[in-house]
């Protein structure tokens, strides 16, 4: 008998419910009706409201803390199993807990390591995600894993702007690879700010490797968690003689004090991907939608096509 595709449905975790619409809209289907029951301390459960036996699904759902959106992702893809689903793919926008994803210290868990773990326990069969904190957590997976750049739908927002003199920085030593990897696709100049922590989240001293006098500067991180690294190279840049600061950041954590230091910041834009949704608006903050990127690698992957031309990086 011929192979045939079934159709694929696409369900959407609570928290990335208007990304999945986005997503189903531009993939050609409608977003699959799933129910949460809620009980009053707190436990709740996902329920499929149609059939999902011996069909492909695609889960949407960005595993940010707190702790109820990976256990809600852990929940409707158990539940996908249970229900016969024959493929079940993890989409996570933004997969969470990634910064622990080795050990920097004694006696402290590889967090990444676990939820990956996790994930294929519950019965996922494949995981597209976007930006990781660090490439290697690919390998903490035994299943196939598709891993997205924001690049490409950056790169073209960038190439508008005609910035003249444009240099990409790194706000950190570990982002350079990043940084040259923007550089050499937007043909421009690379320079690297060198930060100590006090702690996580407090910055005690950052320096800055590189001229950027008269030059219209674009910072390049894979996520924006208190702004307190982004504005503080910010303002060093500008210090030290440049035109602009822009910054690019995919996933828009954006905790604590963030808004408020962005405002006050001399970061002319941060542009950001709806990988998370925002907790509030900012006029300094421009949303980049990542659907189209997500629904095509989506329909090539259930229709076993290439997905390598959506690698820009």
């Amino acid at each position: 008998m011929p192979n045939v595709v079934t159709e694929a449905k696409i369900f959407a975790c609570n928290q990335s419910r208007e990304l999945a619409e986005k997503i189903a809209e531009t993939f050609g289907v409608k977003l699959g009706n799933v129910i949460t029951s809620t009980y009053s301390d707190g436990e709740f459960q996902p329920s499929y409201e149609e059939s999902i036996r011996g069909t492909r699904i695609f889960i949407i759902g960005s595993t940010h803390p707190g702790p109820q959106n990976l256990m809600e992702m852990l929940l409707m893809i158990d539940a996908a199993k249970r229900a016969s689903a024959r493929h079940i793919t993890a989409v996570l926008p933004y997969f969470g807990w990634a910064r622990q994803d080795r050990k920097d210290k004694p006696r402290v868990p590889i967090a990444a390591k676990l939820v990956a773990k996790m994930l294929e326990a519950a019965g996922a069969t494949r995981i597209i995600t976007m930006d990781l904190h660090a490439d290697q957590i690919q390998g903490f997976f035994e299943k196939p894993v598709d891993h997205l750049f924001a690049s490409t739908v950056f790169l073209p927002y960038l190439r508008s702007l005609n910035l003249e003199n444009l240099t990409i920085a790194s706000p950190d030593m570990g982002g350079s690879k990043r940084a040259y990897a923007y550089s050499k696709a937007l043909e421009s100049d690379v320079v690297i700010c060198y930060k100590q922590r006090a702690k996580a989240n407090v910055i005690s001293h950052m320096e800055l490797i590189g001229d950027v006098t008269g030059k219209n500067v674009v910072l390049v991180d894979d996520m924006v968690d208190t702004a307190g690294t982004l504005t503080k190279a910010a303002d060093l840049m500008m210090e030290r003689g440049a035109l602009s600061v822009r910054a690019i950041c995919t996933h828009p954590i954006l905790s604590g004090s963030a808004y408020e230091r962005l405002e006050n910041s001399k970061l002319e834009e941060l542009i950001v991907t709806d990988s998370i949704p925002l907790k509030q608006k900012s006029s300094k903050l421009r949303v980049i939608s990542c659907a189209e990127l997500f629904a095509d690698v989506m329909h090539n992957v259930h229709y076993n096509k290439s997905i390598s031309s959506k690698f820009i990086m």
